[in-house]
């Protein structure tokens, strides 16, 4: 059974074991560099610390994948919108657990006051795009060769859903 709950920093190595090789060998992100059990430790510890949430899902005790997020860009008067991360173990990719993890952001961000909620996705994540779409993501931009990652320029899609009215 799938379960939800905060992330603690003894949770670190294993969503640095599922983060790195989607770090390492994809570019469903365009960050270069394998995170540490310790930096990640420290995400969660902050995050956590600035009101936002971090969590795990959990199936037999496994760690299926992570989820975080928090303000998408910095000063006060981006404080109310939020950028999100998911990530998946392969085995747990279109069982649910994502959309557990964003729905559950979603809900903590409406609850902290947030008004918006972003996903930022590389353009040949089609899986990713379709995912938000069909959780009422909107596209709201493209941004041609925003990243590079593997000796070339990759786009970045914008989606959002707004989590309050006005």
């Amino acid at each position: 059974m799938l379960t939800l709950r905060d992330a603690t920093p003894d949770d670190a190595p294993a969503i640095a074991a599922i983060w790195n090789p989607i770090i390492r060998d994809t570019v469903i992100t365009f960050y270069p560099l394998e995170r540490s059990a310790e930096e990640i430790a420290a995400m969660i510890t902050a995050r956590q610390s600035a009101g936002r949430a971090f969590l795990v899902a959990q199936e037999g005790g496994s760690c299926l994948g992570f989820a975080s997020y928090d303000q998408f860009r910095p000063g006060p008067g981006n404080a109310r919108s939020m950028e999100h991360t998911i990530n998946l173990a392969p085995e747990a990719r279109g069982k649910g657990a994502g959309r557990a993890l964003l729905l559950a952001l979603e809900d903590h961000a409406r609850a902290a006051g947030h008004h918006l909620m972003i996903a930022a996705i590389s353009g040949c994540n089609t899986g990713s795009i379709s995912f938000h779409e069909a959780l009422d993501y909107i596209h709201v931009g493209t941004m041609p060769q925003l990243g590079w990652k593997f000796g070339r320029y990759h786009d970045l899609v914008l989606m959002q859903k707004f989590l309050s009215v006005g």
